[in-house]
């Protein structure tokens, strides 16, 4: 049988590795690549061509659950696995309605990640034993077919106002996303107006909030 391919993303190069080293030791699973970002994510998917894509939450300039959602659009056939100390439910939720195949946090027993491996990559769904009981129930529910409020951001919405939250200027924002400093000022006016925000301020925390940027993201005079 070929090998699961597997990239794996996460922004702590030490925690790469850790986790690198864990699936090396997995019969039939090879690491074909690593990405510090969403972005770097998005860049390997057609030279690398992985089976799963072990994704972290939390990454600068764009995080793992915007990027899961342009994946999923592009290469539908590739399984993503959140792989996250987050345990937050709007985290999971966002997950959940973004199309991942698995969610596995990082203090799970080793154990558990050949198994999330091996469940994603046969089309089941894996959600780790740790999740507490009142998310699985919302999920039982169904509560994940309801529309959360980000989703009336578009995802160049969503993109901007991560970088914005990350303290990043206008123009640092127009050469990450590649678009003139007129464009995202008119996104950001745009994000104010649909979210009814009228400061920088009251747009960080949105973003902490909505599980966009972890709090350590921030500025700490803004936060």
């Amino acid at each position: 049988m070929s090998p699961i391919r597997i990239l794996l993303a996460d922004d702590h190069t030490l925690v790469r590795a850790g986790i690198r080293s864990l699936l090396e030791r997995i019969p039939g699973v090879e690491v074909v690549a690593e990405a510090a970002d969403g972005r770097e994510t998005l860049s390997h998917l057609s030279s690398c061509h992985p089976n799963i894509v072990i994704m972290d939450i939390g990454m600068p300039g764009m995080n793992g659950l915007e990027a899961t959602t342009r994946l999923l659009r592009e290469f539908p056939d590739v399984r993503v696995l959140i792989l996250t100390m987050h345990t937050n439910e709007e985290y999971i939720l966002q997950a959940m309605r973004a199309g991942v195949s698995g969610y596995l946090l990082k203090k799970a027993a080793t154990t558990e990640l050949e198994q999330a491996i091996r469940a994603v990559s046969e089309g089941a769904t894996f959600l780790s034993p740790s999740i507490p009981k009142r998310v699985t129930d919302l999920l039982q529910a169904k509560t994940i077919d309801q529309k959360l409020p980000l989703e009336c951001l578009t995802p160049r919405q969503r993109e901007i106002l991560q970088l914005i939250a990350e303290g990043k200027t206008t123009k640092e924002i127009a050469s990450l996303a590649n678009l003139s400093a007129k464009t995202v000022e008119f996104h950001r006016a745009q994000l104010m107006d649909r979210l009814g925000i009228h400061d920088v301020p009251g747009l960080v925390r949105y973003a902490i909030r909505a599980g966009i940027i972890p709090l350590e993201s921030t500025d700490p005079g803004i936060a």
